[in-house]
């Protein structure tokens, strides 16, 4: 069974000070957490605040791509979790033609943020992951990022983020 969820939120993991990107159900109270990149955190989090970047980054990119193609993206779903690796399904729609591409859940979502993709997880990895059944803020305390105060202090740092930081060198 697949259950529709949104983005309830970027948090920082106090004990990792990882990115965690929280996905809620549609019609419920279930919260999925899951451990992304910085840099695809930036990517969600720089399109939910309406943040420009100067040049496009990747996701905004592949949006354009596939704008120009004609290529629709009807939804994503996370569809398995082994050994601790989440894995997403995007589907394509080229002309009528359905086709799945494997993905990471934080890439997943980050294109479907900019398509307006609707996003789903499988009721198997609900179970099988850790979920919270209230907001972590309200129940945990220790993440953070999903308060007012938090979201415009992620807002200010997207803003001011030089995208140097990101390059590596070869």
């Amino acid at each position: 069974m697949k259950i529709k969820v949104s983005i309830h939120g970027i948090a920082m993991d106090p004990v990792t000070n990882s990115p965690v990107m929280l996905l809620k159900e549609v019609n419920g109270n279930r919260i999925l957490p899951i451990w992304i990149g910085i840099l695809e955190a930036t990517s969600i989090a720089a399109k939910l605040e309406n943040v420009k970047f100067p040049r496009p980054l990747t996701h905004d990119l592949m949006t354009h791509i596939f704008e120009q193609l004609g290529i629709k993206i009807p939804k994503i779903e996370i569809v398995d979790l082994r050994e601790n690796t989440y894995y997403a399904l995007i589907t394509l729609d080229i002309e009528g033609k359905i086709l799945e591409l494997d993905a990471r859940p934080s890439d997943a979502v980050a294109l479907a943020v900019r398509t307006g993709a609707e996003i789903f997880v499988r009721e198997e990895v609900l179970q099988k992951s850790q979920t919270f059944t209230d907001s972590p803020v309200e129940e945990k305390g220790e993440i953070i990022g999903t308060t007012e105060e938090e979201k415009e202090r992620l807002k200010k740092l997207l803003e001011t983020l030089d995208p140097k930081y990101f390059k590596h060198k070869m």
